[in-house]
C-alpha cells in the first residue's frame, strides 16, 4: 500500500477507533450544506468526514471492528463519529430532514454493534444524555422522599391529635 493511503487510513482508525460512527450518503449536497452541517457537527465536538470505502474497510479491519466484516459499501460515502452516539445520530436526521433525498444513513457502528438506518433512526429518538442522567437521578431519589413523606405523615397525624384534643379541651372550659 501506498504511503498516502497509509496515512489516510491511520487517519481514518483515529476518527472510528473506540467511538461510535455513522456511514451516510451525501452525493448531490452543495459545499455550503457540508459545511453548515460540519459546523452542527462541531458543536458537541463531532466530525464528518469523505471517506473511500476501501479505505474504511482496512481501517475497520486493522482495528477489529468485526461488525463491518461482511458489510459491502458502494457509492459515496461520508464518515460523521462522535463521542455521543445519540447526539450524532439526532444531529444527521436533523440534517437529513432538509436534505431527504440526499442524506440517508447506511449504516452505523456502536460500541461494536451494526446498526442499520433504523436502528440509527430509534437511537436518533432516544432523549439525550443529561435527560437520561435527570431521569436516573429522579428514579434514585424517589424512595428516599417517599420515606421522607410518610415519616412526616406519621408524625404529623400525632400533631392533629394534639391539636384536636387541645382544641377540645379549650371547648370544655
Amino acid at each position: 500500500m501506498r504511503a498516502e493511503k497509509t496515512q489516510m487510513v491511520q487517519e481514518i482508525q483515529g476518527l472510528v477507533n473506540a467511538k461510535p460512527f455513522f456511514l451516510i450518503t451525501y452525493k448531490g449536497l452543495t459545499a455550503a450544506d457540508f459545511s453548515a452541517f460540519r459546523t452542527a457537527l462541531a458543536g458537541f465536538g463531532a466530525q464528518c468526514h469523505v471517506v473511500k470505502n476501501t479505505l474504511l474497510k482496512k481501517a475497520a479491519a486493522n482495528l477489529g471492528i468485526t461488525a463491518m466484516d461482511g458489510v459491502v459499501l458502494e457509492g459515496d460515502t461520508a464518515l460523521v463519529s462522535g463521542d455521543d452516539a445519540v447526539a450524532v445520530a439526532k444531529a444527521i436526521k436533523d440534517f437529513a430532514k432538509t436534505k431527504q433525498e440526499l442524506v440517508k444513513v447506511k449504516l452505523g457502528v456502536v460500541e461494536g454493534q451494526l446498526l442499520n438506518a433504523a436502528d440509527a433512526a430509534a437511537l436518533a429518538e432516544l432523549p439525550s444524555k443529561e435527560v437520561l442522567q435527570a431521569q436516573l437521578l429522579g428514579l434514585l431519589q424517589a424512595p428516599a422522599g417517599q420515606l421522607v413523606r410518610v415519616l412526616n405523615a406519621k408524625v404529623s397525624t400525632i400533631v392533629y391529635v394534639l391539636n384536636a384534643f387541645l382544641q377540645k379541651k379549650e371547648q370544655a372550659a
